[in-house]
């Protein structure tokens, strides 16, 4: 959907909307070593500086509908837990890829399965994308069930570079086609 402002969505406990330069020292400090290992594009040590020019990147993406950068917060205080994003692919621009983190605190609370099982279905349709994929490193069983929460499934293992680590890394890639997502109800647009 060309033309329209980015989805803001409620969920029972959570609030999401696109990334804000005032969420640039929350982003840097949430950025622990215990999250960015995890993360192929997330380095340590990630500087108020970098997530400034993140978010800024994240906003022109999101202006030209080619990414959708979401702020994942706690409903009642507002609280930047952390973000949740998909990228139109550069090799098919009817796929997406889904990636997202939390910090550490707040992870296994269940808030990203309730965040990405909301969010696919309306930014599917934002992004006029037919399919989602992610990927995760072989062992991170979290982000695994937060694939399958979403209807994601199993395609194939592959190695990808990650540039936080300056290395390539074995993961594992799930997809979900726009069509096998289920519009959330009782969630609250914006």
């Amino acid at each position: 959907m060309t033309g329209q402002p980015p989805p803001t969505l409620d969920t029972p406990r959570l609030h999401l909307r696109p990334v804000a330069p005032d969420d640039a020292e929350a982003t840097s400090a949430l950025m622990t070593p215990a999250v960015s290992r995890w993360l192929a594009s997330w380095p340590l040590s990630f500087t108020v500086a970098m997530a400034r020019e993140r978010i800024a990147m994240a906003q022109t993406l999101a202006e030209a509908g080619q990414a959708l950068s979401l702020a994942v917060t706690a409903r009642e205080s507002g609280e930047l837990l952390g973000w949740i994003m998909l990228h139109r692919s550069r090799d098919d621009p009817r796929t997406a890829t889904l990636g997202y983190w939390l910090g550490e605190a707040h992870q296994r609370r269940g808030y990203l399965r309730e965040a990405a099982t909301t969010l696919l279905p309306v930014a599917a349709a934002w992004l006029d994308v037919h399919r989602i994929e992610a990927s995760a490193h072989p062992e991170n069983a979290g982000s695994f069930a937060v694939m399958r929460a979403c209807g994601m499934t199993f395609q194939c293992e592959t190695v990808i570079h990650a540039p936080a680590r300056s290395r390539d890394e074995p993961v594992h890639v799930y997809a979900v086609a726009r069509d096998a997502l289920t519009p959330p109800s009782g969630i609250a647009r914006t």
